[in-house]
């Protein structure tokens, strides 16, 4: 009960127009990291077809990725992407409140909707063909404080 009363606290906040932390997983969503650029706003597009309008994504511009929230457990089933890394819990992600669609700070490029997320198979495929660079490997391996032994 009280993890329920955590996420109807969060949704709150965020409905409300204030930034909020989530855990990932659980029964919310995982998210996949991408590079920003040109090619990622191709897969949007790309999305968008597919999806008959693209679910959830953020875009941070400071650091340059997009965040595409993708249904829980994701990240259990994504193999290792080039192009794309889905991390779920026990990380955490500041939504932005959902009137922000625009800089500054990080801010909904796809507003959040509640009756979908991006689908990871169609979203892994559309970023191996167009391959958004750099691969956010070593800036997020770098943002968590991961090192190669």
């Amino acid at each position: 009960m009280q993890d329920l009363a955590a996420v109807i606290r969060t949704l709150l906040d965020v409905d409300a127009g204030r930034d909020t932390r989530v855990r990932l997983g659980g029964s919310l969503f995982d998210v996949v990291i991408t590079s920003g650029g040109t090619q990622a706003r191709a897969a949007l597009a790309m999305m968008d077809e597919i999806q008959n309008g693209c679910g959830p994504v953020i875009e941070d511009p400071e650091s340059g990725w997009l965040y595409w929230l993708v249904p829980p457990g994701s990240c259990g089933m994504w193999e290792a992407h080039e192009y794309g890394v889905c991390i779920g819990a026990p990380h955490t992600i500041t939504l932005p409140s959902l009137n922000r669609t625009a800089p500054p700070g990080p801010y909904w490029l796809r507003p959040s909707a509640s009756d979908r997320l991006v689908p990871p198979q169609p979203l892994r495929g559309v970023l191996a063909e167009l391959r958004p660079q750099p691969s956010p490997h070593i800036g997020l391996a770098a943002a968590l404080g991961i090192t190669n032994p």
